[in-house]
């Protein structure tokens, strides 16, 4: 059975730069084979026998993944949370049900990013599902008041809101991955009290179900009254009912299936790359 040692690569106490990497050989061929290299913190010694360097790797904690990263400005490199890595690449995740803090981190991202510079895009890739309508509609007032663009895409599942949210970015930057779904569905809302105040909740509701759909029928070149109909309960898109609807405007497929005619959630064979 093979077994795997760790081994200094370069073979040198003091690494040459950081992140240190971390070589994994394997024992059961000859010089041993490189099985891969994995960034870790290291604390290095020295052994007494033959003064040779033994790596300590210190594991890192479970939780928030986190990544070495060197600013520009910066002659150093540090581990830092991996999602303050991809906000620097002006990628922004939304992968969980929206809520007031979420929302309150997305919008503070997008106005930031868009005071630094707003010639480059915004990217926003969606997995979501749903959340909160008022929160959700933060997001989607301020994606329409930043001067950056937006462009969205849509992985795993876009339900609720977060299918408005898809839909509301720049035409042309609008994407989903062959299995994802969107699903839209009319806004919802819980009250109680007194029967006047929960009239004037259904009112709300209803007004604010009037501005998500005129809005929609803009982003999606369809009549009204058409998506009125169409929204009168849930309905789900697959990637390529999304695109033939007007939720978006492309179906990403990644590139090592471009030479292949799969056929894989009725979005047709595998023949595009981003």
């Amino acid at each position: 059975m093979a077994t795997s040692s760790l081994a200094l690569s370069p073979a040198k106490c003091v690494p040459s730069s950081f992140p240190p990497r971390i070589s994994l050989r394997s024992s059961s061929s000859p010089g041993g084979r490189l099985l891969g290299k994995l960034p870790a913190l290291e604390k290095l010694s020295h052994s007494k026998r033959g003064g040779k360097c033994r790596a300590q790797v210190v594991m890192m904690p479970l939780g928030v993944p986190k990544v070495p990263y060197r600013a520009s400005s910066e002659g150093s490199w540090q581990y830092v949370d991996i999602w303050n890595v991809l906000y620097q690449e002006r990628i922004v995740f939304i992968g969980q049900h929206i809520d007031d803090d979420l929302a309150n981190r997305v919008v503070a991202t997008m106005l930031y990013l868009d005071s630094v510079d707003s010639s480059k895009h915004l990217h926003f890739y969606i997995s979501c599902p749903g959340g909160s309508l008022t929160p959700s509609m933060a997001i989607y007032d301020t994606m329409g008041s930043v001067r950056s663009g937006i462009a969205t895409l849509a992985l795993g599942a876009a339900y609720d809101i977060a299918g408005f949210l898809l839909a509301a970015g720049e035409k042309g930057m609008r994407m989903a991955m062959p299995l994802a779904r969107i699903a839209l569905q009319p806004p919802e809302g819980a009250t109680r009290g007194q029967a006047d105040d929960i009239q004037t909740e259904v009112n709300e509701l209803g007004r604010l179900r009037d501005c998500l759909y005129e809005q929609l029928a803009i982003n999606t070149g369809q009549p009204v009254d058409k998506i009125h109909k169409d929204l009168d309960r849930m309905k789900i898109f697959s990637a390529q009912e999304a695109l033939d609807y007007g939720l978006i405007d492309k179906i990403v497929r990644p590139p090592k299936y471009a030479s292949s005619s799969l056929s894989i959630g009725g979005v047709g064979p595998y023949n595009a790359s981003f």
